[in-house]
């Protein structure tokens, strides 16, 4: 009997970009809104190029309110990524450890970004377990990986 096998490796491209402003709260904070700022930019060019295929042409119009859309959904989300990531960084420094702080982080930037939205009180404590939620599983993904 014969047994056949395989083995490969998949990884992911890698960009680093390095922006010294002289602090580490300020670096690490600069790089997650450019990072998820630019995907965020991406995937509002990626939607309107499938709306934009699927209609069959393309005005002026449309091209401007695409980058309008770029810019708008960059700026959200970057800033939004931005501040999870310096509030794990400020919760770390803290507190001296390194174990719950994307739970916290996630749990404030999640009640930041609703109570910025005028949501009320209930949405509020939603989107901060939410927020707290989803940033557990990224932590506990990448610890995995």
């Amino acid at each position: 009997m014969s047994w056949n096998s395989a083995s490969g490796s998949l990884s992911t491209p890698t960009v680093d970009v390095a922006i010294d402003m002289g602090n580490p709260f300020l670096n690490l904070t600069l790089d997650a809104f450019i990072k998820i700022g630019t995907v965020a930019a991406s995937r509002a060019v990626a939607e309107d190029t499938f709306h934009v295929i699927k209609k069959g042409s393309i005005s002026s119009n449309d091209f401007e309110k695409t980058l309008k859309k770029m810019c708008i959904e960059g700026a959200y989300w970057g800033t939004v990524a931005g501040v999870y990531v310096g509030l794990e960084y400020g919760v770390e420094r803290i507190r001296g450890h390194r174990d719950w702080n994307a739970t916290i982080g996630g749990a404030i930037t999640g009640a930041l970004v609703s109570a910025v939205s005028n949501n009320k009180k209930e949405s509020i404590a939603i989107d901060a377990i939410t927020g707290a939620a989803v940033a557990t599983a990224a932590e506990i993904i990448n610890y995995l990986t």
